[in-house]
């Protein structure tokens, strides 16, 4: 479920954002479910398989076309054992890979496909441990509107009335005080009829 779902069932933007955060996006129900019967499908044949094979070792002794049949099963069997396998590694990558990706991107099946699974390595936990930065930086670099702009801390920026003699970054413009000292510097002496402000 991604960040958009989440707001689409109404959850605020920082809700899912937090949500996001925390848990990731998740996997849908119906996707687990297709992956979980496929699993169950695979081990159901390769057991369908071993059975078969022992009960035709049995029978095969002294059988020479049994036991050609008995090779081409077993060839079969390390086949489909081999297939299992392969499509277990690729199941396990391609979730390591989406969970790695999920927040940087916007189409995570998208640059998922983009990625040379054959550069990347897991650890024992499934996680990406190598071979995913270099090659997202290249995407960035290259297809850069596939990625989330990473937001930019604004600094606070304090607005209002700058204090007398503060810095307030004003070219040729005096605070009250130095006009008031201009002045008198331009008049030149002060009248000593008139009374001092300053006494």
């Amino acid at each position: 479920m991604k960040k958009e779902d989440l707001i689409a069932m109404g959850f605020s933007e920082e809700q899912a954002d937090a949500l996001v955060n925390k848990y990731g996006n998740m996997v849908p129900l119906e996707r687990f479910n297709e992956v979980n019967g496929a699993k169950k499908s695979l081990e159901e044949q390769v057991k369908t398989h071993e059975t078969q094979l022992k009960d035709l070792q049995g029978k095969a002794k002294g059988n020479e076309e049994l036991q050609a049949e008995i090779t081409k099963l077993q060839e079969s069997q390390k086949q489909a054992k081999e297939q299992y396998e392969q499509q277990l590694k690729d199941e396990r990558m391609s979730t390591a890979l989406k969970l790695a990706i999920a927040n940087k991107v916007h189409d995570v099946d998208l640059v998922t496909g983009l990625v040379d699974k054959s550069k990347i390595e897991l650890d024992d936990k499934g996680n990406v441990k190598a071979g995913l930065d270099e090659q997202l930086k290249t995407l960035q670099e290259s297809k850069s509107f596939l990625f989330v702009p990473e937001k930019e801390e604004k600094k606070p920026e304090f607005k209002g009335w700058s204090p007398a003699g503060g810095n307030n970054d004003k070219d040729g413009e005096l605070d009250l005080g130095s006009m008031y000292a201009k002045q008198q510097n331009e008049k030149g002496v002060a009248d000593p009829s008139t009374p001092s402000r300053w006494t």
